[in-house]
């Protein structure tokens, strides 16, 4: 049997000193780690098989309100589409954001499985079953912690919603809400993407 010192123990297996560990905080707590979008049998909405976004880490995106915006830095840069009621730019931005970025920030997601980016605006879609006009079901969709942001003329049973506090992330977290209300068939958050970019995982 080996009997050691007990300076000699100490020496061979005590760990090596290491710079203080400090975890960064999560900009984007507030907001899922995955949405989902359609449904086969969840709450009765008749959808499409489900697709999921997951939230990437390491980018995050910056809302303009000018269309003509250039940022500076930015890996990607996205349009909303003419028939948005918002008409935001946003950009997307590697690593975290700081105090001094102007403009509304959002966390990016990826659209499974093929990775494709995308940004969320804040904007819902909803659509009621034909013949359920969107105006009847305002009280519903307040009660929901959500207000219409564009009616659509052309399809009374659908409109564009944003959450009453303005809140990107209050707009995605409201969606089980809204998926509760009677003889809706189809709800989706909003997103820019950019197809043609993929981000490693």
């Amino acid at each position: 049997m080996f009997y050691f010192a007990a300076e000699y123990f100490l020496q061979v297996y005590s760990l090596p000193l290491i710079a203080e560990v400090r975890f960064q905080k999560d900009y984007f707590s507030e907001y899922p780690e995955k949405i989902r979008v359609g449904s086969d049998a969840d709450g009765g909405l008749r959808l499409r098989t489900s697709v999921f976004y997951t939230r990437k880490p390491g980018y995050y995106a910056v809302h303009y309100n000018q269309p003509n915006t250039v940022a500076s830095g930015a890996i990607l840069q996205l349009n909303q589409d003419a028939m948005s009621p918002t008409g935001v730019v946003a950009a997307v931005f590697p690593g975290e954001p700081n105090q001094s970025e102007q403009g509304t920030l959002s966390p990016i997601y990826t659209l499974q499985p093929n990775g494709s980016v995308a940004v969320p605006t804040g904007l819902v879609f909803i659509c009621f079953a034909e013949g359920v006009d969107v105006e009847s079901q305002r009280e519903a969709i307040n009660r929901a912690g959500y207000e219409i942001a564009q009616s659509l003329s052309y399809t009374p049973h659908a409109a564009w919603l944003r959450a009453q506090s303005g809140n990107i992330a209050d707009a995605i977290a409201g969606i089980s809400q809204l998926e509760a209300i009677p003889k809706v068939e189809n709800i989706e958050p909003q997103m820019l993407m950019e197809r043609g970019l993929r981000l490693g995982r």
